[in-house]
């Protein structure tokens, strides 16, 4: 049975590290058809696409409707060339952020039109959802002191990242069904442990 799981967080929640480990955890148990993957950045061309919108040539301002289509190209060729093939074949698929991040950072972030971006996410991924969304929340004055080699978004002020954790709560609130609430402001393994509890059901249905 296929599994698509998104992790999804302000700058500095931990995703990366709660991600391997709960791919590791999942091999220990048998399951080897794991792919961890991520947006923007995985793969070729969405390689480039990443470098573009998080680290453009000096002295380029990236437009706000430039910077979500940028995201929206990078997920389109993400979903179509890596996610869904996977699910496809019935693997787990392990996505550091997806479609709840663009509404969180040009949505609510950027102030862009949300339906519009519901819409064009919709688009870019076929109407694709994660079967279980984890939001790793954290304070972004805690989730940025843990960050080195700041990206153009992480180096956005401090009000910009509060609208982003703002959106995130919303959406976790407007869909408890997909969404899991998980305090990253814990110790690494007690996140774990949290993470590990918030897919069980899924696992319980395979």
């Amino acid at each position: 049975m296929s599994l698509f799981v998104t992790f999804e967080g302000v700058e500095g929640a931990g995703k990366t590290t709660q991600i391997v480990r709960l791919a590791t955890r999942l091999r220990s148990q048998g399951r080897q058809d794991i792919l961890v993957t991520r947006e923007p950045g995985d793969g070729p061309l969405c390689r480039e696409l990443r470098q573009l919108v998080l680290d453009p040539p000096v002295g380029v301002s990236v437009d706000e409707r430039a910077e979500l289509f940028i995201m929206l190209a990078d997920r389109s060729q993400h979903v179509a060339h890596t996610v869904r093939p996977h699910l496809d074949n019935g693997g787990v698929v392990l996505c550091d952020r997806y479609i709840d991040s663009s509404m969180a950072y040009q949505g609510f972030g950027r102030g862009l039109d949300r339906d519009a971006v519901a819409s064009m996410n919709a688009f870019a991924t076929g109407g694709l959802l994660p079967h279980r969304t984890l939001l790793l929340d954290v304070d972004p004055g805690v989730g940025l002191t843990r960050q080195t080699n700041r990206t153009r978004m992480e180096a956005e002020a401090i009000a910009f990242h509060a609208k982003i954790r703002e959106g995130f709560l919303q959406m976790a609130a407007a869909e408890p069904g997909r969404f899991r609430i998980i305090d990253a402001s814990l110790p690494p393994d007690n996140v774990h442990d949290l993470v590990w509890e918030a897919v069980q059901d899924l696992l319980d249905d395979e």
